[in-house]
């Protein structure tokens, strides 16, 4: 099977919840899908939520710092909002992966801020990168932290008839 990366041009707008990160993946699955009509086309965006709150991804560093802090502490979700988009069916689901981080000091918040590049990461950490030794425990799927669920991407693809192995 051939996989193509398409960069959708879409105004992703304010996430405010959850529900907001599946409008966006949806949106931007639909422009996939003007490019290539007869494929299953996948759209996602994740988004960090604590106390009803969102992290997204952080304008600066100063503004990554208070998110760090913010979450440090305590449980916060991460949501990815999944749209798949078939010629003969649609798929779309909002996962959540619950995610503790342990207390951080403001020298530790410094030093992971030194080492990495979060502005691109909402929450600003990545989970699989400098920020793993303070992840105390996850519930759910780990890779939805990373930013796609992927085992339930492959459970929504097997039911739109896509099969390992097999061109579509």
């Amino acid at each position: 099977m051939q996989f193509t990366v398409v960069r959708p041009d879409v105004e992703e707008g304010e996430i405010r919840m959850p529900q907001d990160l599946l409008t966006v993946a949806r949106r931007k699955a639909e422009r996939a899908r003007e490019r290539h009509p007869q494929a299953i086309v996948i759209g996602a965006d994740t988004g960090v939520f604590r106390d009803g709150r969102p992290y997204g991804k952080p304008r600066n560093v100063e503004e990554a710092r208070a998110t760090l802090a913010a979450l440090a502490g305590g449980w916060h979700s991460v949501f990815t909002g999944l749209a798949l988009l078939a010629p003969h069916a649609e798929r779309a689901d909002l996962a959540e992966t619950r995610v503790l981080v342990k207390p951080l000091s403001e020298e530790e918040i410094a030093w992971y801020l030194s080492r990495e590049d979060v502005l691109d990461k909402a929450g600003a950490y990545a989970i699989q990168g400098g920020a793993a030794p303070f992840v105390e425990r996850i519930e759910g799927d780990y890779f939805n932290v990373m930013g796609l669920p992927l085992s339930l991407l492959y459970q929504r693809l097997r039911e739109l008839g896509w099969r390992p192995g097999r061109e579509r």
